[in-house]
């Protein structure tokens, strides 16, 4: 199996955790394909007509995307039912946590994009601001309410980290670990784990 993508990018690093988390590690080759929001890569949209990342091209050749389609793929794959577990209540409350931390994910890479692709002065003030909101409050939220779904290696808690670390990296102004001292807890442990240390971002 082929991931597509650039490891910067929470939702190609998301997978790749995962991959390795759910014992695939050694079957997931990473290809490093980047984007733009202005222009199509060719072997993207080879693979996908969206041209987005992270694709997953299986070892029949078909292409799989997005990030949380390519997660269950991968689970599907290892026989792993504890990233994504099936009981009804747990699989859901996992799934929501994902889709926070995805959520934030889209938040701080379009916040990323408004301040270092859109032409310098034509910057929309609000859409930041309104991004910035989304993301101090997704950030109360994973620590007010997320803390045992957080405490399990699922993909919520992944999603999560990866997410976490994204800002770091990217918007480190945010500090989003003031006055979350769980949520900072939770990150520093979960960045110790192998699956993380193996895809930790360029310095």
């Amino acid at each position: 199996m082929k991931i597509y993508g650039d490891l910067i990018s929470p939702f190609v690093r998301t997978t790749l955790v995962a991959a390795a988390e759910a014992g695939l590690g050694t079957r997931v080759t990473h290809i490093k394909e980047t984007v733009t929001p202005t222009q199509a890569n060719p072997n993207l949209t080879a693979l996908s007509p969206l041209g987005k990342v992270p694709v997953l091209e299986t070892d029949h050749g078909h292409p799989i995307y997005d990030s949380r389609v390519i997660v269950e793929y991968l689970c599907h794959v290892a026989g792993n039912s504890s990233l994504i577990p099936d009981d009804g209540v747990k699989r859901f409350r996992v799934l929501t946590l994902q889709a926070l931390a995805l959520g934030m994910g889209d938040a701080g890479v379009s916040y990323r994009y408004e301040i270092n692709a859109r032409p310098k002065g034509l910057q929309w003030e609000g859409w930041m601001e309104r991004q910035s909101q989304r993301l101090r409050d997704g950030a109360d939220d994973l620590e007010r309410n997320w803390q045992p779904v957080l405490a399990e290696v699922n993909a919520g808690s992944i999603a999560t980290a990866v997410v976490l670390a994204y800002l770091d990296y990217r918007i480190p102004d945010l500090a989003w670990r003031t006055g979350r001292p769980k949520l900072a807890e939770f990150h520093a442990q979960f960045s110790a784990r192998d699956s993380m240390v193996k895809t930790a971002l360029p310095n």
